[in-house]
């Protein structure tokens, strides 16, 4: 992400631009993984200090799976 130029200051983009850059890159066998990396990142009942700031619906405590690729 940081190759994208996604430091803390700059403008949100949508998870699927990231998830994009990842697979064309790095990691050619799917989004799935990739996406649920990212949402575990964002959600802060997951980690003691979240690496991304989720803008969205990254899921919740009560086991509600987090929002489709295109909404995050």
């Amino acid at each position: 992400m940081r190759d994208m130029g996604l430091t803390a200051g700059a403008k949100p983009v949508k998870s699927a631009r990231v998830v994009g850059e990842i697979l064309g890159k790095y990691h050619p066998h799917g989004n799935s993984p990739a996406y649920e990396a990212m949402v575990r990142m964002a959600q802060d009942f997951t980690l003691r200090y979240p690496l991304i700031d989720g803008i969205g619906n990254f899921g919740s405590r009560d086991g509600d799976g987090a929002a489709a690729m295109r909404y995050t």
